[in-house]
């Protein structure tokens, strides 16, 4: 049974941030090409300069935590995407601090916060970076 969350359409706008977007492409890259996908890294150090690491590896924390504790399949798009998926959507809202109820929306178990501390942390990274380099927040 195809719940309404599965689809695969862009049914959202790009965030209006750049932070987010960063976020976005950072997450759809690991999760598509693998932790180690050297593009991500470059991604991260022209963002965050010699700050590149925690960057990386709370991206990288977050998609394997989203990937080993999840109850189903979260749909991302492909990088040069000009939309989000729900799923993708709901990702970026954790990310901004949102709590359980979108945690459990996004995994369908919402019993198991740990990747919600982990996109918590790299919403904090994002907007320092963002900070840092002089874009909106």
């Amino acid at each position: 049974m195809a719940r309404p969350n599965d689809s695969h359409a862009l049914a959202q706008p790009l965030p209006a941030s750049r932070h987010e977007t960063l976020g976005l492409v950072l997450m759809r890259r690991l999760a598509s090409h693998g932790l180690e996908d050297a593009r991500a890294t470059m991604l991260a150090l022209d963002a965050a300069g010699g700050d590149f690491r925690k960057l990386l590896v709370l991206a990288r924390a977050l998609v394997l935590e989203l990937a080993r504790t999840s109850q189903r399949k979260i749909v991302l798009a492909p990088c040069c995407a000009a939309g989000m998926t729900q799923d993708e959507g709901l990702l970026i809202t954790m990310i901004g601090g949102a709590g359980l109820d979108v945690h459990g929306a996004l995994t369908d178990d919402a019993r198991c916060p740990a990747a919600m501390t982990t996109a918590h942390a790299l919403g904090g990274e994002l907007e320092r970076i963002a900070i840092r380099n002089g874009w909106p927040v």
